[in-house]
């Protein structure tokens, strides 16, 4: 658990220094909101990289998750700019799978 709150932080910090200086900025607001949702799906895939959850667990969080950053982004922006985020968490959280299919434990966690 704790390293997911780790990656979830490290997600968060290299995700938006990276797009508010190098990618070009849509505000600081934006860009934290978007660095939220790299760093909570990476922290959510690596949670879930365990073999106690069960497929429909793991997609049934991630699902949970998308659904709550669009609540809040439509709350604090509007629809048309929290489906990025939606966007954003589901190719993280992919990537991270077919990062981890590549080695020999199915995990990269191991």
């Amino acid at each position: 658990m704790q390293r997911a709150i780790i990656y979830f932080f490290a997600g968060i910090v290299i995700s938006f220094l990276l797009n508010y200086f190098l990618l070009g900025s849509q505000g600081w607001a934006l860009d934290l909101y978007y660095a939220v949702a790299f760093g909570a799906a990476w922290g959510t895939a690596y949670f879930l990289d365990d073999e106690k959850f069960t497929l429909v667990q793991k997609l049934g969080i991630s699902f949970l998750g998308m659904v709550i950053l669009v609540l809040v982004g439509t709350f604090l922006f509007d629809l048309e700019k929290a489906v990025p985020s939606v966007i954003k968490f589901s190719m993280v959280y992919v990537a991270y799978y077919v990062l981890a299919s590549f080695k020999s434990s199915k995990s990269l966690r191991k």
